[in-house]
């Protein structure tokens, strides 16, 4: 067997593995890795029965039950698959065909105009005690959480931001959504976490906030109108309170967030 095992064998093995890890990092983060390793179990005994014990009777009922489990699979995972899926479709994963084709001046001197205006407003609007959910949109498209909310193009300015969240405004109400450095809406809906993890002290402001970074690669800021402390969500984690430069530094990917669940 080994007499005639080559490159390509290597390969195979290789993203055979890469496959595994990238599912179990998936399935872990998700919540979902009991259920994960259940499906694996089935898939080694119906080996072990079919293949190599050859169990005819006991391997034609596993036959039966693995012909419809992709659809059984493709059911309890489907969140997990779509997100599979866009964060294969991002620009992420096609990095290397983006360079070719993009202006990396442009690029770079477009790059973090979002922060300071961020930044300045999220503290204002915690030491005023405004509630306040911003969403910066990285690789991975929310346009399906744009259209969700009152949508138009302006430039990232701190006032406009503290005026769109204000306790009388008509769109303080949702997520305000950032991409290629213009909001893009405000008043959007994101979806909620069930993180069994999060603190009650933590309303639906943060649940919504962890809950884009768990769909998406977002960074979320999020200002507490209880407590006047700002918390930034990404990656599915969600921080302590944050300071004005730890803010900074987390937007411009200079620090990692501390998940405090």
């Amino acid at each position: 067997m080994f007499i005639s095992f080559g490159i390509k064998d290597a390969i195979d093995i290789l993203l055979v593995a890469f496959f595994l890890y990238q599912t179990y990092r998936l399935m872990k983060n998700s919540g979902t890795l009991t259920v994960f390793s259940g499906v694996v179990s089935v898939i080694v005994v119906w080996v072990l029965v079919s293949k190599v014990l050859e169990m005819r009777l006991m391997g034609t009922i596993l036959d039966m039950f693995i012909s419809v489990g992709f659809i059984v699979i493709v059911i309890l995972f489907q969140d997990d698959i779509r997100r599979f899926l866009l964060a294969l479709g991002s620009n992420r994963g096609w990095k290397f065909l983006s360079k070719l084709f993009s202006k990396k001046d442009d690029d770079a001197a477009k790059d973090g105009k979002y922060i300071a205006p961020v930044v300045l407003a999220s503290m204002n609007m915690a030491r005023k005690k405004t509630g306040a959910l911003i969403v910066i949109q990285k690789e991975i498209d929310l346009s399906g959480y744009i259209h969700t909310g009152e949508m138009f193009d302006a430039d990232v300015n701190a006032h406009l931001i503290e005026n769109i969240f204000f306790k009388n405004s008509p769109l303080h109400d949702g997520a305000l959504i950032i991409a290629n450095n213009r909001i893009k809406a405000a008043s959007c809906i994101l979806p909620v976490a069930q993180h069994a993890k999060i603190p009650k002290e933590m309303g639906l402001r943060h649940r919504s906030g962890l809950g884009i970074a768990k769909e998406t690669d977002a960074v979320v800021v999020i200002v507490s109108e209880e407590r006047g402390t700002i918390t930034v969500a990404a990656h599915n984690k969600i921080s302590l309170p944050v300071t004005a430069e730890n803010l900074r530094q987390i937007l411009s990917g200079e620090r990692e967030i501390e998940d405090f669940c």
